[in-house]
């Protein structure tokens, strides 16, 4: 395995652990919001560093999914959020 490869996947590794603590911990709801989109964000990193390692595009529609799930799940949190403190729009 190459070296760069073991790093990449160390540091990956702490950064999502670090942030499903903060996802865990909270302690608001939108703090536990951006800790799931900065996730979906280092797994679409993995993928995306995975992709230009091994030459392949294999997993973009993987990427995009989780891309779409990403939006989509932080407009969600925000309506919830500004409609549970009384701003309805």
């Amino acid at each position: 395995m190459n070296i760069v490869l073991i790093v990449i996947y160390a540091v990956f590794g702490v950064a999502a652990l670090l942030t499903l603590w903060r996802i865990a911990v909270g302690p608001s709801i939108l703090d536990r919001a951006v800790a799931a989109d900065v996730l979906l964000t280092e797994v679409m990193c993995v993928l995306g560093a995975d992709m230009a390692i091994n030459h392949h595009t294999r997993s973009l529609p993987a990427m995009l999914i989780i891309a779409a799930v990403g939006v989509f799940g932080s407009i969600a949190i925000a309506r919830f959020v500004a409609r549970r403190d009384g701003d309805d729009r």
